[in-house]
């Protein structure tokens, strides 16, 4: 269990919580502005464009207590399910790989699990290059059992907004795009989640 914060590179505006690597980007539903769920897996939707945030990954085997009410200190709460038929979950940069030194997030073996992501500090340099970590990120894993769905248990201005913005429905995950239509369903999702170039 990872106790401490790591840095992670950052390209395009997002790192992965990956099963086995894969990115099945075109089932990615970017609706909440923060956790995108796919087929399996997940994108966690930074606020700098290019850089690096410090990240804390911890699974445990039973739902963690609610966020403190009393406790601020994260400005946004999303859990989610995902999926890792593999179980082979973990942190991702999206470019340098898996980060070893955060842990595996699915202990349990293969299937669903709850995903609680904390972020703060996605506004302090939107859309920057940033080499020097403004942005913390604390990822709780654990079985999901029968519990599905989003819940969004604190919410940014960013997050309401971005609910309250349509976005394309997933693709089936059975559904096999052409490989131009997969080119151009992931270029279309990393401008939904402002992948634009740094300033």
């Amino acid at each position: 269990m990872s106790s401490v914060y790591i840095p992670v590179y950052v390209p395009e505006g997002s790192f992965g919580v990956l099963d086995h690597g894969e990115i099945p980007a075109h089932t990615a539903d970017w609706s909440n502005g923060l956790v995108a769920v796919m087929a399996t897996g997940a994108l966690i939707v930074t606020g700098i464009h290019t850089g690096v945030v410090r990240v804390q990954a911890i699974s445990v085997a039973t739902p963690p207590p609610a966020p403190d009410e009393e406790d601020q200190s994260w400005e946004e709460i999303i859990e989610v399910t995902v999926l890792a038929p593999r179980a082979e979950l973990r942190v991702d940069s999206l470019l340098d790989g898996v980060i070893d030194d955060l842990p595996l997030l699915s202990a349990h073996g293969p299937g669903p699990y709850r995903l609680r992501v904390h972020a703060r500090g996605r506004d302090l340099a939107r859309d920057k290059a940033c080499h020097d970590p403004t942005e913390d990120y604390l990822l709780l894993s654990w079985p999901a059992g029968i519990t599905t769905g989003t819940v969004i248990l604190r919410a940014s201005e960013e997050i309401q907004e971005a609910l309250l913005t349509p976005t394309p429905p997933p693709l089936p995950a059975d559904a096999q795009p052409s490989e131009a239509e997969r080119r151009d369903q992931i270029e279309r999702d990393r401008l939904l989640q402002g992948g634009t170039d740094p300033d």
